[in-house]
């Protein structure tokens, strides 16, 4: 899956998705130990490691955080990938203690709604040269 010089968590996320691409945004923003890579799950990389994972995108399609080689999905990567991040948002982490069910029943509904609320793209976004070398291609 990743190179053995490759240390970097994965994030693969909805490229089409306006919520998604903010939120990736603010990852990249508050990433100050440059712990992340990003793939969008349209992409050429992000379609290579769904299928390297055996990972249907019917079931699971706005975030997935790969660590250390283990899959995090739903609102327990959302939560792993704040533990991560510097300022406020490393805070989050605290919800990890309300039991999985109940946050992926929340996470569930957000993601359900995330076109309706936020907005889709026509096509993925296309990263800044600053970003480009965090984006797996």
């Amino acid at each position: 899956m990743q190179n053995s010089s490759e240390k970097k968590s994965i994030i693969l996320f909805d490229g089409m998705c306006n919520f998604c691409n903010t939120s990736v945004n603010k990852i990249i923003k508050y990433d100050k130990k440059n712990v992340f890579k990003f793939a969008a799950i349209q992409s050429d990389a992000g379609k290579k490691l769904l299928t390297e994972l055996s990972i249907d995108t019917l079931k699971i399609d706005s975030i997935l955080l790969i660590e250390k080689n283990t899959l995090f999905t739903k609102s327990t990567a959302v939560l792993k990938i704040a533990k991560q991040l510097s300022g406020l948002y490393k805070l989050g982490y605290a919800f990890i203690i309300i039991p999985p069910f109940i946050r992926d029943t929340i996470y569930d509904f957000i993601a359900k709604n995330r076109y309706k609320w936020f907005g889709k793209k026509e096509s993925c976004m296309i990263p800044s040269i600053e970003v480009r070398e965090k984006f797996l291609i």
